[in-house]
Parts: C-alpha cells; sequence; structure tokens
C-alpha cells in the first residue's frame, strides 16, 4: 500500500476506534488482513458457535476458513439444501455464542449504519448472539450519517445486488432505484449508535479496502 495512504488510514483509524470506544464498542485498529485474522481468532472464544452474514469482508481476511479449521461449532446456511433449511439455520445463528458480520459504513464519529434484505445480520447485531464481531475495511468510514447513508443505497447495496444477481432495478442499471422489488436487499435500516451491553459488538477496522 502507498505509504501516504497507509500513515492517512493508521491516523483516522484510531479516531475513529477512540470514537467507538466511546460508544461502548470494543474496538480495535490494525493494519492489514493478516493481523486482522490474528485479532478475530484471539476475540473469539473456542467454545462459541458461529454464525455469519454472508459478509465478503470477512471471507476477505480468512477467518471462516481459519474458524473450521480451528473448530468451531460453524452455523453454515450454505449447507442447506433448500430455502426453507436455510431460513432455519439463520435462526439457529440469532443465538450464536459469536456471530460475524461487516458493517455497511461507520461514521467518523463511531456510529454503525446497515442496510439488509432478510434482516437476519441486523436482527443479529441488534440482540441474541453473546458477542458480535465487525470486520471492516477503512473503505467502510464515511463523515457523518448522511453520508452512510448515501454511500450505503448508491454503491454498496448496487455491488451487492450485482454479486447475487438479483431482479433488482440496480442490478441492471448500477443505479438505486428506490425500488419495491421483492428481492430487494434494503428493507431493513439500521443505525447503531452504541454497543449495548458494554463491549458486546466489537468492531476490527482494517487499514486497507475491505468488502464493498
Amino acid at each position: 500500500m502507498n505509504e501516504a495512504i497507509a500513515k492517512r488510514n493508521a491516523l483516522l483509524g484510531q479516531k475513529v476506534v477512540e470514537a467507538l470506544n466511546k460508544r461502548h464498542f470494543e474496538a480495535y485498529y490494525v493494519e492489514n488482513k493478516e493481523e486482522a485474522l490474528a485479532k478475530a481468532l484471539e476475540l473469539i472464544p473456542l467454545e462459541h458457535s458461529i454464525g455469519w452474514g454472508g459478509s465478503y469482508s470477512v471471507e476477505e481476511i480468512g477467518l471462516i476458513k481459519a474458524l473450521y479449521e480451528r473448530g468451531n461449532k460453524m452455523i453454515d446456511r450454505s449447507k442447506a439444501k433448500d430455502r426453507e433449511e436455510s431460513l432455519d439455520i439463520m435462526r439457529q445463528a440469532l443465538l450464536c455464542g459469536t456471530f460475524l458480520m461487516s458493517s455497511n459504513a461507520i461514521t467518523e464519529n463511531g456510529e454503525l449504519f446497515n442496510i439488509d434484505g432478510n434482516a437476519n445480520r441486523v436482527a443479529a447485531l441488534c440482540f441474541g448472539p453473546k458477542n458480535v464481531l465487525i470486520v471492516a475495511g477503512m473503505n467502510k468510514i464515511v463523515r457523518d450519517m448522511e453520508a452512510a447513508y448515501s454511500r450505503v443505497r448508491n454503491y454498496a447495496a448496487p455491488v451487492n445486488a450485482q454479486r447475487f444477481n438479483l431482479e433488482t432495478p440496480c442490478c441492471k442499471t448500477g443505479k438505486c432505484a428506490d425500488c419495491l422489488s421483492e428481492q430487494s436487499i434494503c428493507s431493513e435500516f439500521v443505525e447503531t449508535r452504541m454497543s449495548k451491553p458494554t463491549g458486546r459488538i466489537k468492531v476490527i477496522l482494517v487499514g486497507e479496502n475491505l468488502g464493498f
């Protein structure tokens, strides 16, 4: 990575971590994917069952593979035979030990903003799992909640629609149409201004770009 970008990310990343900690999150800044993986494994107990919300960022650092290899119990909806079984596994994940996800956006003031289609990811964020572990690259950092909303509707959601090849206007045009499609992934909008109880939501902020 360019030295100037790395320095900027470290300076801003530490400020965001401080803001997150003030809001009762347990937040850490690491420089790269390798450090992110090591920190994540340190924060996840071996006895915890693991659920996750289809996060590309979590996959990019190799965390799912590492947890399988370590022997954690994995609540994996990709193993489902059909849609109904997939929904059952998503419900089981709401009672896991640690739920893994990224955040669609994180403000410089330490707030999270997430949009979801099925709501399983934001449901777990809000309540259920003993711990939630968020892995997010510096590309997810925005100035404020207005910028968070804009980032997610105009960039993250259209990209994810492409990723899942959905029948939505944004998948065809690359632009949000504020649609009411049955396949819309913009059903639930959740702003998280603090972690309650303290430390339940843990955030690993990575000094690289991860996810969308």
